[in-house]
C-alpha cells in the first residue's frame, strides 16, 4: 500500500517528474528520490541524454543510437525504457516535450493509476531567468501545462549544480553538487507541500499558466532552512500593474530576487503558451495559494 503523506491532500500525490539534462543526471535523481521518500507517487520521464537548450522541440522518439548519457543504456535500446531494478525511473528518447508528454499519456496511468495531479520539471542544471524560450525544462513544464497539468520548471545555480552522474549522490556525497542537489530537492519538496496543500480551495493553479521557479547557489545558503521564496516576474516592467504584494504593485524581476544577498527564491507565474509574464488576477490566484509560504524582501 502506498504510504501517504499527511502533508499534503488525498488524491493530489501523484507526480510526474522531467527536465533537460537526462535521465541519469544527479539533480533530477535526487529530486525523485526526496518525492518518493516522503510518501508522494511518483514516475520520472526524461530524455535519454543530455538535451538543455532544445526549448519545446518535439519529434518521435526513435531507438537509441548513441548511448544514454553516463552510459545508462546501450546503443540499440527502444525509444523508451526504464530503469531495470526501478521503472518508476524511464528515459525517452526524444525531446523534454516528448519524455514529458509520454509520462503524462502512458507512464502516469500505467504505474500511478491516472494522469499525474503535477509535473515537476526540474531542478535544471543552471537558473533559468528571464527569457525562458529555449530552455527544455520550461517547455517540458510548458507542455504538461497545455495538456491540462498543473506544472512548474525549478531551476538551480550552476555555480552548485554540475552535469554529473547520480551515482555521485553516494560515491561523493560531501561535494558541492550532492549537497546542493539534496537541498534544491527539499525545497522543491517543501514548495509542493505548501501548494497542494488542501487549506486554499480550487485548482492548484489556474488553466494555461506556469511557474519559473529559480534557486541561487548554496555558497551562502548550506541549509534548506536558510531559504526563502519570494514572488517575481519573468522581467521587470515599470509600466506593468502586477498583484498588491509587500506593499507595492511591482513585482520584483527574478534576477534580481536570485542575486539578492541572502537566500530568495524566485517564483514567477508565466503564460504556457507565450512563455511571457500574466497579469496581476494571474499572480493573485497564485500568490492566493501561496499567501503564507511567500516572504518579503527585507527593505534596504
Amino acid at each position: 500500500m502506498t504510504k501517504i503523506s499527511p502533508r499534503f491532500v488525498l488524491g493530489q500525490n501523484k507526480i510526474l517528474i522531467g527536465n533537460d539534462d537526462g535521465w541519469a543526471v544527479a539533480a533530477i535523481r535526487a529530486q525523485f528520490n526526496a518525492l518518493a521518500n516522503t510518501g508522494y507517487d511518483v514516475v520520472l520521464s526524461c530524455p535519454a541524454i543530455n538535451l538543455s537548450g532544445t526549448g519545446s522541440l518535439s519529434s518521435p522518439p526513435m531507438i537509441v543510437l548513441i548511448p544514454c548519457e553516463f552510459d545508462t543504456c546501450p546503443i540499440l535500446s527502444p525509444a523508451e525504457g526504464s530503469n531495470a531494478s526501478d521503472p518508476r525511473l524511464n528515459y525517452v528518447n526524444g525531446f523534454p516535450v516528448d519524455a514529458i508528454e509520454f509520462g503524462i499519456s502512458t507512464l502516469a496511468p500505467e504505474l500511478l493509476g491516472s494522469a499525474p495531479d503535477f509535473v515537476v520539471s526540474g531542478p535544471n542544471v543552471g537558473n533559468n531567468l528571464e527569457v525562458l524560450i529555449t530552455s527544455g525544462t520550461v517547455g517540458a513544464a510548458s507542455a504538461a501545462s497545455r495538456a491540462g497539468i498543473p506544472s512548474a520548471a525549478f531551476s538551480g545555480s550552476s555555480d552548485s549544480l554540475s552535469q554529473v552522474s547520480y551515482t555521485t549522490l553516494d560515491s561523493d556525497p560531501t561535494s558541492t553538487n550532492t549537497n546542493a542537489s539534496n537541498i534544491y530537492a527539499t525545497l522543491t519538496l517543501k514548495f509542493l507541500d505548501a501548494l497542494l496543500s488542501d487549506i486554499i480551495p480550487g485548482p492548484i493553479l489556474p488553466p494555461g499558466i506556469s511557474l519559473n521557479v529559480n534557486y541561487p547557489a548554496i555558497t551562502n545558503c548550506p541549509n534548506e532552512i536558510d531559504f526563502q521564496f519570494v514572488l517575481t516576474r519573468l522581467i521587470a516592467d515599470s509600466s506593468a500593474t502586477d498583484v498588491e504584494t509587500c506593499g507595492t504593485t511591482q513585482l520584483p524581476a527574478e534576477s534580481d530576487v536570485v542575486a539578492t544577498e541572502g537566500c530568495f527564491a524566485s517564483v514567477s507565474v508565466f503564460d504556457a503558451t507565450t512563455l511571457l509574464d500574466v497579469d496581476a488576477a494571474t499572480q493573485g490566484a497564485v500568490l492566493n495559494r501561496l499567501s503564507v509560504f511567500l516572504k518579503c524582501i527585507p527593505s534596504s
